[in-house]
C-alpha cells in the first residue's frame, strides 16, 4: 500500500465543527475519477475533494490511478475492469482497506468514519470493524439487498432519491436521500443544440438504448449513441443496436472518456433516458443538463425527482412520447436546466449532508456499544 499527497486537516471545518477523519472506500474496478465510463467513480472523487476544502481529513482506499485531491491508498495492485461485479475480488478489495484500517487504530490515528460505496462486502462486516460505517447504495434496493440490509444493520444505508429509499427495509437504519454531486462549472453550457440527440451509457436492455432508436426515428432526428459495450451485452447490442446503424441516422461512437461525453452532451437538443429499471439516480441525466441540455426520460425510478418537467427537460411515459417531446424542447430554457441542477447537487451542499450522516452513524455506533455494555454489567 502506498499513501500520496498527505495533506493535514484544518483545524476547525467549514461549518465550525471538529474535522473528522474519513476513510472512504471506492469500488475496485475503476480509478477514481474512472477515464471513462464510472459514474460512481465520479461521485467519489468530488465527495473526497468537497469534504477536504471542507476542512476533512480523507483518506482514499481505491484502485492505482485514482488521485481525488486527497492521501490515497492503493489496495489492490491493479484495476479490474473486466471483472466488474464480482464477489471475489471486491472481497478482497474491501478486507485490504479494513485491515488498513484497522493497522491504523493500532498505532492510535484512528478514522472516525468508514464511508463505503461497495455492493455488499463492507454491509457484511461492518458489525466486525471498530469505525461507524457509512454506506452509499448506488443501485436498487434488490430482494437480495433488503435481505443483506435486514441481516446486517450495523451500517447506516444511505439513498440517493425518495424512489430508491422507498423499497428500503424498514429494519435497516437509512439517512436520505442524498443527491448525487456534480461540479456545474466543469461542464461546458452549451446555449443551444446542434440538431442531434444523444444516449449515453451501458448497453443493457433496461437502459433502453433500443428505445431511444425509436423515439428519435418517429421524431426524425438524429441520435448518437454512446458507453461500453460490457460482457453480456454484446447479444442485446448485435440484435437490437447494430442493424440499426448506419453512420447517419444512427451513430455509435463508442466508450467516450470525460472530454469527448462533455462535447457530445454540451452539443445535443437532448438526451433520451428511456430506462424500464428503478434508477436510483442517474448521473448521465445531471450531466446533461449541468451542460443545459435537456432530458427526456421515461417516468421511472428517480427520473421524477431529478428532472424537473418543464425546466430540466420532460417526463414521459413511452417512446412515442418521447418522440413528442422532442419537438417540444424549444420550450426548455437551457440556463434554467443548468442552473435547476446547479441547486440539485452542489457538491458542498451534498458534503454537508453526509458531514450529518457521518455524525449520525458515530451517534448510532456510541449509542450501541453504550447498551453492549450495560447488558454485559
Amino acid at each position: 500500500m502506498v499513501y500520496l499527497a498527505d495533506r493535514p486537516a484544518s483545524p476547525k471545518t467549514a461549518n465550525g465543527a471538529a474535522p473528522l477523519k474519513i476513510a472512504m472506500l471506492a469500488p475496485p474496478w475503476l480509478p477514481v475519477p474512472a477515464p471513462g465510463y464510472g459514474g460512481i467513480e465520479s461521485v467519489v472523487d468530488l465527495l473526497c475533494r468537497a469534504l477536504v476544502g471542507r476542512g476533512h481529513d480523507v483518506t482514499l482506499f481505491a484502485t492505482p490511478g485514482s488521485d481525488a485531491g486527497s492521501r490515497v491508498v492503493n489496495v489492490l495492485d491493479a484495476c479490474e475492469p473486466d471483472e466488474m461485479g464480482k464477489a471475489m475480488h471486491e472481497a478482497r478489495h474491501v478486507a485490504g482497506a479494513l485491515a488498513a484500517i484497522e493497522r491504523e487504530a493500532a498505532l492510535g490515528r484512528p478514522f472516525d468514519v468508514l464511508h463505503d460505496h461497495n455492493e455488499a462486502v463492507t454491509v457484511a462486516f461492518a458489525d466486525r470493524t471498530h469505525v461507524p460505517v457509512v454506506h452509499t447504495v448506488h443501485g436498487p434496493f434488490t430482494e437480495p439487498a433488503q435481505h443483506l440490509y435486514k441481516t446486517h444493520r450495523q451500517a447506516l444505508i444511505v439513498g440517493l432519491s425518495e424512489a430508491q429509499l422507498r423499497d428500503a427495509p424498514r429494519e435497516a437504519s437509512v439517512y436520505g436521500p442524498i443527491a448525487n454531486p456534480i461540479a456545474v462549472e466543469d461542464w461546458p453550457f452549451g446555449e443551444e443544440g446542434s440538431g442531434y440527440l444523444a444516449w449515453m451509457g451501458r448497453f443493457s436492455p433496461q437502459k433502453g438504448a433500443h428505445e431511444a432508436i425509436r423515439a428519435a426515428r418517429l421524431a426524425g432526428r438524429p441520435l448518437i449513441l454512446a458507453g461500453p459495450v460490457q460482457p453480456g451485452q454484446h447479444d442485446y447490442f448485435e440484435r437490437e443496436i447494430a442493424p440499426h446503424l448506419d453512420d447517419e441516422r444512427v451513430i455509435y461512437v463508442g466508450e467516450v472518456g470525460p472530454s469527448g461525453k462533455r462535447r457530445l452532451l454540451e452539443h445535443a437538443e437532448a438526451l433520451l433516458m428511456p430506462i424500464s429499471w428503478p434508477e436510483p439516480f442517474g448521473m448521465v441525466m445531471v450531466e446533461a443538463m449541468a451542460c443545459g441540455t435537456p432530458v427526456i426520460a421515461f417516468r421511472v425510478g428517480s427520473a421524477p425527482e431529478v428532472v424537473r418537467h418543464g425546466v430540466g427537460g420532460f417526463l414521459v411515459g413511452d417512446a412515442a412520447e418521447m418522440a413528442e417531446a422532442i419537438d417540444d424542447l424549444h420550450a426548455i430554457d437551457r440556463a434554467s436546466c443548468r442552473a435547476w441542477v446547479a441547486d440539485l447537487c452542489d457538491a458542498d451542499g451534498v458534503a454537508a449532508s453526509y458531514e450529518d450522516a457521518y455524525r449520525s452513524a458515530i451517534a448510532l455506533l456510541a449509542a450501541a456499544d453504550a447498551g453492549s455494555d450495560a447488558i454485559a454489567r
